[in-house]
């Protein structure tokens, strides 16, 4: 069965970096072991078909790195550009419009690079102007609640509420670790299903194990996803890895993939593997 990665990173090892310069450099074990080729050969032993590269940090708004990639495998890789909350709203409509040229078919929202007194909802803010744009472009946007999805909740729902038909995406479970924090802010995302337009990223299984789970992620599954399944729908729900974070982890990337896999019948992993990621953002190898 087809699968489709709807989460991970690439980026420039250290020889590559004289030509395509990090913004803050990669953690240093990972630096060299970033690199599309070396993504294509974890999906190879993996058997995962095709690739959504988020922009990374590492690279900030430089896309150029992972636009070449996508450019050179191009049956292999999609990618999702990283708003720049600094731009002015038609300036980041935009870079909006020429990234989505390049390949780009997703936008990223790191709440953390906003300003701390703004909002990603803003009125006259750039993130607004471009969420409003990405309905128009059928462009996804997905939001990192990193510290917590309870922090971000509101500015959530406004941006909801303010372009109801823009498809919004939550990383990694939302980002709702398995706690009594995490288990709060849990109940937040389960209601996010009453709409339509949001769905959520089964990926970085690890950044959501607390201090109550580990590989292979059972308390997981029963915990996060299969509450997540019955709230949102398979249809709702895409796999991912966090390459290549999830290298550093107990049972690495075909660990990480196979789990979730595991957990899926046959109708579910139709949706969940891939069928949910080719609906919001086309299909891949064609």
């Amino acid at each position: 069965m087809k699968i489709i990665d709807s989460h991970l990173h690439v980026w420039a090892d250290k020889n590559e970096a004289e030509s395509f310069p990090y913004d803050q450099p990669p953690p240093e074990s990972l630096q060299n072991i970033a690199t599309p080729e070396a993504l294509l050969e974890q999906m190879e032993k993996t058997k995962v078909d095709g690739a959504l590269i988020v922009q990374p940090i590492n690279h900030k708004y430089d896309h150029s790195y992972v636009a070449n990639a996508i450019k050179k495998y191009p049956r292999k890789f999609k990618g999702m550009m990283l708003h720049d909350p600094t731009l002015s709203p038609e300036m980041a409509v935009k870079r909006l419009e020429e990234l989505v040229l390049s390949g780009y078919v997703g936008v990223r929202f790191n709440p953390y690079l906003w300003n701390e007194d703004e909002l990603m909802s803003a009125d006259a803010g750039g993130g607004l102007a471009v969420y409003r744009r990405c309905a128009e472009l059928s462009c996804p946007v997905g939001v990192m609640c990193f510290k917590g999805l309870e922090l971000h909740y509101d500015d959530i729902l406004a941006l909801i509420e303010k372009s109801p038909d823009t498809q919004l995406v939550l990383d990694h479970l939302g980002f709702c670790a398995l706690n009594d924090k995490g288990d709060e802010a849990f109940k937040q995302l389960l209601s996010l299903s009453k709409y339509p337009n949001v769905s959520v990223k089964v990926s970085a299984l690890f950044r959501n194990t607390g201090s109550d789970d580990s590989f292979p992620y059972d308390r997981i599954r029963t915990r996060r996803f299969e509450p997540l399944l019955k709230s949102f729908g398979p249809d709702r729900l895409m796999i991912g890895s966090d390459f290549p974070y999830v290298l550093e982890t107990e049972g690495g990337y075909d660990g990480a993939i196979n789990s979730v896999k595991s957990w899926l019948n046959k109708d579910d992993a139709e949706k969940v593997l891939f069928g949910t990621a080719e609906r919001l953002f086309g299909k891949w190898g064609v």
